[in-house]
């Protein structure tokens, strides 16, 4: 029997935050859908952030209000403090995302506050979601480079990692920012983070900026994750890094892993007509080698 891959997809908020042009609450809930319909059980469906800092996530709830949820699929918003936690909660969101980061250079100017601050921010909102069933998962920025510190140990990693994991993140995603990240550097990571959190509540989060994100994701299963996060159509420029691209895209990693005789759920054929669709509203090429190699001609 063929390994299996959960491909969590984040497309239509952490791809869509970083475009440039405003995208309608009709295609944001359509993409969900489409995402859905794929067979992806994690669809990223939104963030209850202040519309000051992501204007892209600006209708969130309204989003969450008209997507028709699929039975089986959860829809994760990102809840970065109570007042985020009670908007998701208002919008019937099932499970909410916490973000930190392993740089304090990046917290600061990320979140306004340190490490240690936004840790303590974080834990009435995992408090509140323990005692309203709601699941909480961890995300840590910069886990392999910082745009303001440059290169970041597994030391800095593992503190941060442990604390989200201790406090109730069922599951934390180690996310290489601005994709700087090779896979001996990703084995190193994984080995250590591991040595204080379980390796099957770890879930890889790869950026393609420098074409390593297919290679740290090959590099991660090799250590045991069998989760990662990945984008429709490379959806999500790095707003760090001038001219880069984002999030490795869904459509290649399902094919990778599905030549390779790993199952995912996800049917690719549907996820290429997707990030098609998604492109063409968007006014872009795909992102995806995949989509671009298939409907080239």
């Amino acid at each position: 029997m063929s390994q299996f891959i959960t491909l969590f997809e984040v497309g239509p908020r952490d791809g869509l935050q970083n475009e440039k042009q405003t995208v309608d609450v009709a295609t944001k809930v359509e993409l969900i859908e489409r995402l859905a319909a794929c067979g992806f059980k994690n669809v990223e469906g939104g963030a209850f952030v202040s519309p000051k800092w992501v204007p892209q996530m600006a209708a969130s709830d309204e989003v969450m209000a008209k997507i028709e949820r699929k039975p089986g699929v959860s829809y994760p918003v990102l809840t970065p403090n109570m007042k985020g936690y009670e908007g998701a909660r208002a919008a019937k969101a099932d499970t909410v995302a916490i973000f930190g980061a392993a740089s304090e250079s990046f917290s600061q100017k990320n979140i306004n506050c340190s490490i240690a601050e936004s840790l303590e921010r974080f834990r009435p909102v995992v408090e509140a979601a323990k005692a309203d069933g709601v699941k909480v998962r961890g995300y840590v920025s910069c886990v392999l480079g910082c745009p303001y510190e440059g290169k970041i140990t597994p030391s800095q990693v593992v503190p941060v990692a442990k604390a989200l994991y201790e406090m109730g993140c069922y599951e934390i995603s180690l996310g290489d920012t601005i994709g700087v990240g090779t896979p001996e550097e990703t084995k190193a990571l994984v080995r250590a983070v591991a040595t204080e959190v379980p390796l099957a509540a770890l879930a890889g989060h790869f950026h393609d900026t420098y074409g390593q994100a297919l290679a740290n994701t090959w590099a991660a299963i090799a250590e045991g994750v069998t989760v990662f996060d990945s984008s429709v159509s490379g959806l999500g420029g790095c707003p760090y890094a001038k001219g880069a691209s984002g999030n490795v895209a869904s459509e290649d990693v399902v094919y990778s892993l599905a030549r390779s005789g790993f199952e995912t759920g996800v049917d690719l054929d549907t996820l290429v007509a997707t990030s098609l669709w998604i492109s063409e509203k968007l006014g872009r090429k795909p992102g995806s080698k995949v989509t671009l190699a298939r409907t080239a001609g």
